[in-house]
């Protein structure tokens, strides 16, 4: 995948100090964050290499119970003042409304404008799975996930709840804009590698997903103005192939021929899902990355959850979090630092000797995150 040098992004990537707030947030996030700062610091140093200094902040569900706020203002402060980016654990937020609780990563993602949740999910050459090299590009600020929820009562006494969606012109506009230069970025990192390394062969597309045939205005305001992204754009553009997939048969089809798809945009919802789905494909949910995306910040963030079942016995595979500390580097401009992760990355998981659990092994979280800093 490639980096995307964004005009917030270049000061950090000249001065070479690049400030990451960490924010462990919940479960395992405590055990993975800390392994991806393990795996920054053992970079290998270079006139051209960042030089990081890391802040801790607070969030997190935890947080909301012992203080009455799930994302401090110092934490959002901090963010925009002190750092160039950030890492995100993970966040126990519970399955029942809990009064004044909101979802801190979805309040990071508004308050900062990361409009678009990158989110690359790629197997290794050799390693049993599916071959695939997927780009999910998940709107990241609409949708249903604007919280805005109501219960009613009806004429029989019986509650009745409510559910607005939103979906604007701008925010699928700016998406698909991300989806389609994403396709053309990567189709240029493929230029360097042999033909017969590669695992998408073909021309750069564009898989455009929507229920429009049920949901006509909304998603057909999303379908209509990512395709007008192209259709608009034929000068920048023409060299991408652009097709559309109904949500339901693109979960089918994911899972039977996965190596149709190169890039995948879809609003916030639909995004998510297939997201998760998407992991099952390469083995874990612990393997694979995102990057929450906006003009001026990046916050990386390991696609899991909280796991509250296994935290603080480390069984919590790293590699997610590693992969999204990557994500981060690569968003920054610093694309080959980034590459040297996911290369050691690569390394471990294709010599399959050190496995956390959910991958059949017995190694723990820091046996792992130390196999990948000896490969770098």
């Amino acid at each position: 995948m490639a980096s995307l040098l964004r005009r917030g992004f270049a000061t950090a990537a000249q001065s070479n100090k690049v400030t990451i707030g960490l924010i462990p947030a919940d479960g395992i996030g405590r055990e993975v964050i800390p392994a991806a700062r393990q795996v920054l610091e053992s970079l290998p140093r270079s006139e051209s290499s960042p030089r990081f200094e890391f802040i801790h902040l607070d969030a997190g569900f935890e947080h909301f119970q012992k203080h009455g706020v799930a994302l401090p203002e110092e934490t959002l402060a901090r963010l925009r003042g002190e750092c160039q980016g950030a890492l995100f654990g993970a966040v126990s937020s519970p399955s029942h409304k809990v009064a004044g609780y909101s979802s801190p990563i979805v309040a990071l993602r508004k308050h900062l404008d990361l409009y678009a949740n990158v989110r690359p999910v790629a197997s290794v050459a050799g390693d049993g799975q599916k071959q695939l090299d997927m780009l999910i590009i998940r709107e990241n600020t609409e949708c249903l996930y604007i919280k805005q929820e109501r219960i009613e009562t009806d004429a029989n006494g019986l509650k009745v709840a409510y559910a607005d969606r939103k979906i604007s012109e701008y925010a699928s506009r700016r998406a698909g804009q991300m989806a389609f230069n994403m396709a053309l970025m990567r189709d240029k990192l493929r230029a360097n590698v042999p033909a017969s390394e590669r695992l998408w062969k073909g021309k750069p597309k564009v898989t455009i997903v929507h229920k429009s045939n049920v949901l006509s205005v909304t998603d057909g305001l999303w379908r209509e103005t990512v395709r007008g992204v192209k259709e608009n754009n034929q000068a920048l553009y023409s060299g991408v192939d652009m097709d559309e997939q109904l949500v339901d048969s693109m979960v089918y089809r994911m899972f039977r021929e996965p190596e149709a798809f190169d890039v995948v945009v879809a609003p916030n919802l639909y995004g998510d899902i297939i997201s998760d789905g998407a992991a099952a494909l390469v083995g874990s949910l612990g393997l694979v990355p995102s990057a929450n995306v906006g003009d001026n910040f990046v916050v990386g963030e390991p696609v899991h959850g909280s796991a509250p079942d296994i935290a603080g016995q480390q069984k919590a595979n790293p590699i997610a979090a590693i992969r999204s500390a990557g994500l981060l580097l690569e968003h920054m401009g610093y694309s080959g630092d980034a590459a040297r992760i996911y290369q050691a990355v690569d390394g471990v998981l294709r010599e399959g000797l050190i496995k956390t659990p959910d991958l059949g092994g017995k190694s723990t979280t820091q046996e792992v995150t130390d196999a990948v800093c000896k490969r770098l």
